[in-house]
């Protein structure tokens, strides 16, 4: 049988030290915000859109500033890491893992969302039961984010 293979966006948002995870409901796992990238979205509008549907946060993309724009082409916001990810033997994933700032802590799920929403810690990280892509990348935004934010 055929691997059917969908792009997806996902951001790792950090506020004062802190990185926000959510329950999700049906992997029934924790995770940071993201999802599919819909027919003809930017993948960096996709990621924006995933926070705010999941957590309600404006958010700010970190990221190198572009280096190429002209008539014809502009630079997107490039992701930190590009995922291959097996969601069951015959789906997969390229998740395209984007850090950003948020404006707030205030979180406000969009209806219909998950619920089961916190901030986390680089010490609640270690203490939770999560998949070692998640633990990883969520401490290493952690530490990109606050570093940008101390200097």
């Amino acid at each position: 049988m055929e691997i059917t293979r969908h792009f997806t966006a996902t951001t790792f948002v950090v506020f004062q030290n802190r990185t926000v995870l959510h329950f999700h409901k049906t992997l029934k796992m924790w995770l940071p915000p993201g999802g599919h990238i819909d027919r003809d979205e930017r993948p960096d509008h996709a990621a924006l859109r995933e926070v705010k549907e999941e957590t309600g946060l404006d958010v700010t993309l970190v990221y190198d500033p572009p280096k190429i724009a002209s008539e014809n082409a502009i630079e997107l916001p490039p992701p930190r890491h590009i995922l291959l990810e097996n969601i069951n033997p015959y789906h997969q994933h390229i998740d395209l893992i984007y850090f950003a700032r948020a404006h707030s802590e205030q979180l406000k799920p969009h209806d219909g969302e998950s619920t089961t929403i916190r901030w986390f810690t680089e010490e609640d990280l270690a203490d939770q039961d999560l998949t070692e892509d998640v633990r990883t990348l969520a401490k290493t935004a952690l530490q990109v984010v606050s570093a940008l934010e101390n200097a």
